[in-house]
């Protein structure tokens, strides 16, 4: 078992925000891009976006 502070982290493509290691993502850990359902959501409107650059 794993402390808290001991867990991988990434940061999220979408919000640029820090996330950790979940248990739900042990198995796909290296495919984690983001953070909550909601950032995966919006991926589409921030490649729009960012393409419009």
């Amino acid at each position: 078992m794993h402390k808290k502070c001991n867990l991988p982290s990434k940061v999220c493509v979408v919000c640029q925000r820090p996330f950790t290691w979940r248990k739900k993502w042990q198995q796909c850990w290296d495919d984690v891009k983001y953070c909550s359902e909601r950032c995966r959501r919006s991926k589409q409107h921030i490649l729009k976006s960012s393409k419009a650059d």
